[in-house]
């Protein structure tokens, strides 16, 4: 089966939930004995490659301009699998899905996977959130067969498209910790001794509210936010400038690979203050290597359904800093940690969803 992916910036280890999810999945589906060819976006292409864990990629132009670039980059990444001749197209994501109508009238079979209401986050204006709902609504309507990742998402296409879909949840693979200690090292960190927050700086991420809670707190050990904008606006400023008020707070920035995987083995308590999610990959890959989390009480983390210790009250500051002191303080045992490796192992296992993600690729071919 020759499949073509996009509605991702592109993969390996670029920053965002669904490219992570895109680099655990494909890889699975290669080793099943299929081809895979995937679209990546230029502007965040840092190194180029023909090819990774067996996934083809054509690198395609986009306008780096996020009201456009998911759109212009599907269109032609649409041409581009009719082309290549593929067996079925996948699209992620509901911006992108919008162009799921253009794929149908050239004939191409469409499976599109439904990360998340996107017009949820407070970073895009009326005419985009326009824009991703109509995204939702065709390519509810119009692709083959629709994939969520969550209940609530089931729920909303259910509602809005008058359709059944298929329920595949994220996975999140279970990571040997790091005893490398150098990359904290340089951030002046101790290990066991920090706060982790790990997202984009986009209002609905929370961080300023982790910000001023942390500020309230009176806690002496660090709080590291890793991760940066992808588009540098007022809020992205204004969210660095709250943090180098406090010394203790530190950026990161962008990181991936052994740095990323150094910050999260090595934190003690995971925080994601989160005003919306699809399922949120960050918290599975916390829980995966045995964090203490706290996290929003939106119906997405909700649906993860760790214990109610673990939720704050979503844009609560007092709540928030109440449970940082809380949690921080929290005799959290061995036996809770396994418990929660445990628990994302059986759940979020990635080679059951590979196989569940092929069986809808075959469903579509019968049709």
């Amino acid at each position: 089966m020759k499949v073509f992916v996009t509605g991702t910036r592109g993969i390996p280890d670029i920053p965002g939930g669904v490219e992570s999810h895109c680099q655990q999945l494909y890889p699975l589906i290669i080793d099943q004995g299929h081809e895979v060819k995937l679209s990546r976006r230029k502007p965040y292409v840092s190194v180029c490659l023909k090819e990774w864990s067996g996934i083809q990629f054509v690198d395609n132009f986009t306008p780096r301009k996020k009201s456009i670039e998911a759109i212009v980059h599907t269109f032609i990444a649409i041409l581009e699998a009719k082309k290549w001749g593929a067996d079925v197209i996948h699209i992620h994501a509901i911006g992108p899905a919008i162009m799921v109508p253009f794929a149908r009238l050239l004939g191409l079979k469409v499976v599109i996977t439904n990360h998340g209401p996107d017009y949820d986050r407070d970073k895009w204006g009326k005419l985009a959130k326009f824009v991703l709902r109509t995204g939702e609504k065709l390519g509810g309507m119009f692709a083959n067969e629709v994939i969520v990742i969550s209940e609530v998402i089931q729920k909303i296409i259910h509602g809005r498209c008058h359709r059944d879909s298929h329920l595949i949840y994220n996975g999140v693979p279970i990571p040997k910790k790091s005893h490398s200690t150098s990359y904290i090292d340089s951030l002046d960190l101790v290990a066991g001794g920090y706060i982790l927050a790990v997202a984009r700086f986009v209002p609905e991420k929370g961080f300023h509210d982790l910000i001023n809670a942390y500020n309230q707190s009176g806690l002496t050990c660090k709080l590291v936010l890793a991760g940066d904008s992808d588009h540098e606006d007022d809020y992205s400023r204004n969210l660095k400038k709250m943090a180098a008020e406090n010394s203790n707070i530190v950026l990161t920035g962008y990181i991936t690979g052994d740095d990323l995987h150094q910050i999260f083995s090595h934190a003690r308590l995971f925080v994601l203050p989160s005003y919306h999610e699809g399922l949120p990959i960050a918290l599975l890959e916390a829980l995966s290597y045995g964090l203490i989390p706290l996290v929003s009480d939106i119906p997405a983390n909700l649906e993860v359904k760790i214990d109610p210790l673990y939720y704050f009250h979503c844009r609560n500051v007092d709540h928030l800093k109440d449970k940082l002191i809380h949690l921080w303080d929290y005799n959290f045992s061995n036996d809770d940690r396994e418990q929660l490796i445990e628990f994302v192992k059986n759940k979020y296992n990635w080679h059951k969803i590979a196989k569940q993600t092929i069986e809808v690729y075959r469903s579509v071919l019968k049709k």
